[in-house]
């Protein structure tokens, strides 16, 4: 069904469109037909989830995995578009996986947005590939979510119950604060209804930070939910956002706003320090050395501390840029520090509180986005002590280039092989690659992203590949090249192995 391709014909393609040579072979996309950068860039109003995509929406639910990728393409082949697919994958997590926890099963809803971005930065010829992956990756979600929440399924919306339309804000922010699940559910969809995407999505702007449960999941699934449905369109938030409320509520214990849980204390602590901060904030001066030491603090300090520290950097004239730039490097240092689950979600919910911070039209969330990522780092730091040593011997800052890497092409096998054997080396050998010349940085992405595509077999991979390879812009350039660097120690090297996904696209395709 898909012709070979040997190693010579891949190399030649692949410096061709950017990717560096011998780092992986994706014929069998080659009988799909390319999807252009126009066609991944969805208009909003494009889907409905009506009749055109309720069937679809049941296909990917009701297919048993082992079938649904040769279905899936034989669909592709008869006509269905990216955008129905994609738009199909998201309303079908939403409606079958429980958002709680949020996280594990979920990720089949939260990567949706992060296998679409891999999308849109990849060549034409592969753009199906996250897809195809993330397919793949419902399916293992929803058994899951068969075995632990005994196939939970979102209810249908009792509209005898919901409140008027002129009080649903009111209402569901009350719920919110008094961790009302009931009331939540019923006045976010009568808000959906009668209010504008902006005005619903501010308030789960500061739900999405106020509290460190699920290790900064509630914020990448605000950020995220609300990215996926400017892709699918606005008509699809109801199910959306009544999924991201629930999840926004979960929590252990007694109700969380009737004691004093640490994971709340720091986002009560920060409402508080905002009439702290000047008025004219947002007017400073980037200060490198101001980013050091709110870096240092992330070190040593507490969340308190950490968040004070924000305060005093702000008032003193310091840029809010030069903020975000110590809170994306602390997160690369405490990914280098300790690879794995905690370090590479510091980087995923930096990339959500930051998003979150350019989308707001409120000043206040602003500063809340800011005072809550300077106090989740440290709470990320002690949680990550819990699972094991962090190494004292890494400081970002004091990262140093490696000598005699090669240039090009090869510069980019050379760091891509090195990521397998030895993180700290290859982040070394990609300062010494990227020093001076910016231009060798989008083909390194192309090749890292393909990677992703070759070896990736986590949600985490493509989350957390979308959100460094983003973020890497949002730095300033003096702090570009080590926060890239850092992000070497949670990619995928040449030297790992296929993922199960392509080894059986290649059983199905010859």
């Amino acid at each position: 069904m898909f012709a070979p391709l040997n190693r010579r014909h891949f190399v030649v393609n692949s410096v061709n469109a950017g990717a560096a040579a011998g780092l992986g072979d994706l014929a069998f996309l080659h009988n799909l037909q390319p999807v252009s950068a126009d066609e991944a860039t969805i208009t909003p109003a494009m889907v409905q989830f009506h009749s055109d995509i309720e069937p679809l929406v049941r296909l990917v639910e009701d297919t048993q995995r082992q079938d649904l990728l040769e279905v899936v393409a034989g669909r592709i082949r008869r006509g269905t578009t990216y955008q129905q697919l994609l738009s199909a994958l998201m309303l079908a997590g939403v409606r079958s996986i429980k958002p709680r926890p949020v996280g594990f099963k979920f990720h089949a809803v939260l990567v949706v947005n992060s296998a679409h971005l891999a999308s849109l930065a990849s060549p034409d010829s592969d753009r199906w590939l996250p897809l195809f992956w993330a397919l793949d990756n419902f399916k293992v979600s929803q058994a899951k979510n068969k075995e632990e929440s005994g196939g939970w399924q979102m209810p249908a919306v009792d509209v005898s119950k919901l409140p008027p339309g002129q009080h649903a804000k009111q209402r569901f922010m009350e719920a919110m604060d008094n961790w009302d699940e009931e009331g939540a559910d019923r006045a976010i969809s009568a808000l959906v209804r009668h209010a504008g995407a902006t005005e619903v999505i501010e308030l789960f702007w500061r739900y999405g930070c106020r509290d460190f449960r699920d290790i900064g999941h509630k914020a990448i699934y605000a950020a995220n939910a609300w990215r996926a449905l400017q892709t699918i369109g606005w008509r699809h938030a109801e199910p959306v956002m009544r999924s991201l409320a629930f999840a926004m509520l979960e929590h252990d214990g007694g109700n969380p706003n009737q004691r004093d849980d640490d994971k709340d204390r720091p986002g009560r602590e920060n409402l508080k320090r905002l009439t702290k901060i000047r008025a004219e904030w947002r007017y400073g001066k980037i200060d490198r050395n101001a980013s050091l030491d709110l870096v240092e603090a992330v070190r040593r300090a507490k969340p308190a501390d950490c968040s004070e520290k924000v305060v005093e950097l702000l008032n003193r004239g310091v840029a809010a840029e030069s903020i975000w730039d110590a809170l994306f490097l602390s997160a690369g240092e405490l990914l280098m520090r300790q690879p794995g689950i905690g370090g590479l979600h510091t980087f995923t919910t930096m990339n959500a509180l930051h998003f979150a911070y350019q989308t707001t039209g409120s000043d206040a969330t602003q500063r809340l986005l800011m005072l809550q990522g300077a106090a989740f780092l440290p709470m990320f730091r002690d949680f990550m002590q819990g699972r094991g040593k962090l190494r004292d011997d890494i400081k970002i800052n004091e990262l140093k280039p490696a000598e005699g890497v090669a240039s090009g092409t090869a510069g980019i096998e050379e760091i891509m092989n090195e990521v397998s054997k030895d993180k700290v080396s290859a982040a070394q050998k990609t300062l010494r690659f990227v020093a001076g010349d910016a231009s060798n940085v989008p083909e390194l992405m192309t090749a890292a992203r393909r990677l992703i595509f070759m070896k990736g077999n986590d949600s985490h991979d493509y989350k957390f590949s979308s959100a460094a390879l983003e973020d890497y812009y949002h730095v300033t350039p003096a702090w570009r090249n080590q926060f890239l660097a850092s992000s070497m120690a949670q990619l995928r090297g040449a030297g790992d192995r296929d993922n199960s996904l392509i080894k059986r696209a290649r059983t199905l395709t010859t």
